[in-house]
This record gives structure tokens, sequence and C-alpha cells, in this order.
């Protein structure tokens, strides 16, 4: 999935019998690919609409604070419209020949929060720092939208193509 909410999508997903579907492809280690909602519904709660989520990993989804928080008491846009910087915080072959940092586009009000920081590969600042990439096994994730964001995300896609 793309831009979306929580709770809806997790309907759909069990309207559909998807969410069974997304969690026998995770058993199985066949490569997954989450954008933007689609790495908040990996996790196992999103404050969003208090949703209960995929819960393939460990963690939860929380709303940007609505306002002055970071370094300046800058006061957040929310949603995050435009594009931003993710850090690689390590190695994956996801972000093989892409730049660190580089920029990518955001369209988000919440974000993952990981239980497990061993999974975090990117991180962005936003008011605060956050997860904007996972990976765990078969699973990579990015809150940024990679189809959005030009030749990188083109890269990062042919990149998970090839994993």
């Amino acid at each position: 999935p793309g831009v979306g909410a929580a709770k809806a999508t997790m309907q759909t997903l069990q309207k559909r019998g998807l969410n069974q579907v997304l969690t026998d492809c995770y058993r199985s280690g066949k490569p997954m690919l989450g954008i933007c909602i689609g790495i908040q519904v990996l996790f196992e709660h999103s404050e969003e609409e208090d949703a209960e989520c995929l819960g393939l990993l460990p963690g939860h989804v929380k709303k940007y604070p609505a306002a002055d928080v970071g370094t300046g008491a800058e006061t957040l846009k929310v949603p995050q419209i435009g594009w931003n910087e993710v850090y690689q915080t390590q190695s994956h072959p996801i972000f093989a020949d892409v730049p660190n940092p580089a920029h990518f586009y955001f369209v988000n009000s919440y974000y993952p929060v990981p239980e497990t920081p061993d999974i975090v590969i990117g991180k962005t600042a936003y008011g605060l720092e956050f997860c904007s990439a996972i990976a765990h096994d078969n699973l990579v994730a990015t809150q940024f939208h990679l189809e959005k964001s030009g030749r990188v995300g083109l890269k990062m896609l042919n990149n998970f193509l090839n994993l």
C-alpha cells in the first residue's frame, strides 16, 4: 500500500483475506516491500484510530507531536509532505549505489517505532529523529515513497527486485 490510514487499510486487508496472505508470505521467506502505510501496518499497533495491525514486527506507530518539538522549537506541519533526507544507519543491499544521505519524498502524519532497533536501516529528522526504513529477514519497508522519489527511489526499487 501507499498513502492511507492504518485502520482502514487493516479493515480492507482483512475483508479481502490479504492479512493472512501477507503473513504467510512473510513466514515463507518471499521478498516483501512495504511503502508508507505499508511499513506502518507491519507493526503491532498504530495510534491512528487505535488500530491493531499485522503484528509481523514488534513495535508500534506514533503520531508526530502537534507542535514545538526539536532543537529550534519549530512548529511541525502535519502531515509531513515533501522531500526529506534519509540517513542510512547500516548497510543493506536495498541502499546499493544510493547516496548517504539521500532525499526522498514523504507524505505521513505517523511514524514507526520498532521495538528492536537492529532492524532500522534508515532514519530521518522531522522535528524528531524517526525510523524511516527497516529491513528484517525477507522484509524491507520505507516510510517514504520510492515511486515518487526520482532516481534514488527507482534505484532502490531496482535493488529490491534484485534481492
